[in-house]
């Protein structure tokens, strides 16, 4: 019996399997998420007076087109 446990412990080494690595990739993508949210909140006032300067330019240029 003993020894049985210890062939397992020891292919398990061998393998690389030791650790389940199921879920890495949802906590991966929970912590981009995050960091996204975090870079939004930072630089939120640049990005909406970016937003805006851009759709000020494609406002006026598009009443230039149309007039």
């Amino acid at each position: 019996m003993e020894n049985k446990i210890m062939t397992e412990v020891n292919e398990k080494k061998v393998s690389g399997s030791s650790f389940d690595n199921r879920g890495m990739g949802t906590v991966e993508m929970i912590l981009i998420i995050v960091v996204l949210i975090g870079l939004v909140l930072i630089f939120k006032t640049q990005i909406m007076e970016l937003t805006e300067s851009i759709f000020q330019k494609i406002a006026a240029d598009s009443s230039a087109i149309l007039a």
